[in-house]
């Protein structure tokens, strides 16, 4: 087995603080780190002050093999990772005329004008080793440093992959002899992340190689299983071992792998059955509707109506959960190939409240069987959309692909 190593990712700019721009170069690099069997414990972001940047990356080399930096690599006065990394390592910049003559390339082959301030670019920390840039000004760099890397990319996302790809992930296999980490995702809906977890068992979620993980959405939760090994073929025997076990236990609920989603494993059992979805959703946007319609499943809708408010449909008083499943089931029974679904929430709820333990509920019914639930949110809540659709086609989803209509 190839040695363990791990990396530390730094994004420079006072811009990600301000939440003014969001930080994608991180999960790219995070993303691709894993795919070549480097460990990532450690993600930071930084402003830009060249102590406080270079004070982060001595951090970085006090817990990583690689630190790699993203952004501060332009020719402002703000762009100041050149001069941190020298200072972290305890070195010098260093005028290379070489680099600048390529930068002076590149502006030509642009037709544009290089200022003077793009000579800060072509100094480097002492020994550093340039790393071309074909797509854009900055040069990038890499440190080597008592036994440690340190890579500094350009905070442009176009060029920061491009150099990843090209130049990074080379030099970092060549360097490491690194292994192979993959990970496939089996996706759950219809069982809590609790429940599953319990389901599972210590003995998958505990394992050190392969590892597997639980990511909980709204209404749905993802089993990730990650294996590390010296080659792809001996990562995916790994996995399929694994997933072979998850299967015995939660098989069930599993509607998906990797990219596939839910809307597409609903329509697909409905399509197995002759059935179409009759929905009505009231106090909450038409969510069930726009998101079956969004993956190119239109036609499985037959019915789809919109209230401001419960109390449109029912004004009984009753319980939430009650009048959903007595709508759910008046949609079931208006045509033998329908499966009903209504989707209540209080327009005027947010949050869960202790004087109510009904702020939404949704119910599906198909022939005879109806199933619901309810909870204390209302439409208010952030989570009231989401969570309530993705349950509601859940259940649709296992009671079209069960032989008795039970789920």
């Amino acid at each position: 087995m190839a040695s363990q190593v791990n990396a530390e990712i730094i994004a420079i700019g006072t811009e990600i603080l301000l939440g003014e721009i969001t930080d994608t170069n991180s999960v790219y690099l995070a993303q691709r780190l894993r795919g070549i069997g480097i460990n990532l414990y450690y993600m930071t972001s930084v402003g830009d002050n060249e102590i406080r940047i270079a004070e982060t990356i001595e951090n970085a080399l006090g817990r990583a093999q690689v630190v790699i930096t993203c952004g501060g690599l332009g020719p402002t006065v703000d762009d100041m990772t050149r001069q941190a990394v020298a200072r972290a390592t305890g070195r010098t910049l260093v005028f290379h005329q070489a680099l600048l003559d390529k930068i002076a390339e590149r502006f030509a082959g642009f037709r544009a004008h290089m200022t003077d301030n793009n000579k800060r670019q072509a100094f480097l920390p002492d020994q550093a080793t340039v790393i071309e840039n074909p797509v854009g000004t900055a040069p990038a760099f890499i440190v080597e440093h008592e036994g440690r890397v340190i890579i500094s990319l350009p905070g442009v996302p176009r060029e920061m992959k491009y150099l990843t790809e090209k130049s990074v992930i080379p030099f970092l296999r060549e360097r490491y002899g690194l292994a192979i980490i993959k990970a496939h995702v089996l996706k759950t809906a219809g069982i809590g992340e609790s429940t599953l977890d319990d389901r599972l068992g210590s003995d998958l979620l505990e394992m050190m190689n392969p590892t597997v993980g639980l990511a909980a959405h709204s209404g749905q939760v993802d089993v990730r299983i990650t294996a590390k090994a010296d080659s792809e073929a001996e990562a995916d025997a790994m996995i399929a071992q694994i997933e072979a076990q998850i299967r015995e236990r939660v098989g069930d609920f599993i509607f998906g792998v990797d990219g596939d989603t839910l809307e597409d494993a609903v329509a697909a059992a409905l399509e197995m059955r002759g059935l179409q979805l009759a929905v009505v959703e009231a106090g909450v946007p038409g969510s069930i509707q726009q998101r079956m319609a969004r993956a190119g499943h239109a036609d499985r809708v037959a019915l789809a109506e919109r209230f401001e408010h419960p109390d449109e449909l029912d004004d009984t008083g009753s319980p939430l959960r009650l009048r959903a499943e007595q709508i759910a089931r008046r949609l079931a029974s208006e045509a033998p190939d329908r499966v009903g679904i209504a989707v209540l929430s209080d327009p005027a709820r947010e949050d869960d409240r202790a004087d109510s333990d009904e702020g939404s509920a949704f119910a599906v019914c198909l022939g005879d069987n109806v199933r619901s639930r309810a909870y204390g949110f209302g439409s208010q809540s952030e989570v009231a959309q989401q969570w309530s659709g993705t349950w509601a086609l859940s259940m649709a989803w296992q009671m079209a692909r069960s032989s008795d209509g039970r789920g």
